[in-house]
């Protein structure tokens, strides 16, 4: 029972971990982003270029040449 009860302990902490890591890596990536559409050195295009440059690079990263497809709510829609 004791046994039990340390694997269960073990695999949450392993988990809560986890999960730490990927919310500290995605805050990295909104920070980038954020940064990039905030840029008053670029222009819009600029922007968009930078923001494309970080999604390119996660996807290298990760090895995610696609991703599974998704639609974007329409414009103004809430």
């Amino acid at each position: 029972m004791a046994t039990t009860a340390l694997n269960r302990d073990l695999v949450l902490a392993i988990a809560e971990e986890m999960a730490r890591g990927v919310q500290t890596d995605v805050n990295c990536w909104m920070t980038e982003i954020d940064l990039a559409l905030t840029d008053p050195h670029l222009t819009t295009l600029g922007r968009l270029n930078a923001v494309r440059e970080i999604v390119e690079n996660y996807k290298h990263l990760t090895g995610q040449a696609r991703w599974d497809c998704r639609t974007l709510p329409a414009v103004g829609s809430s």
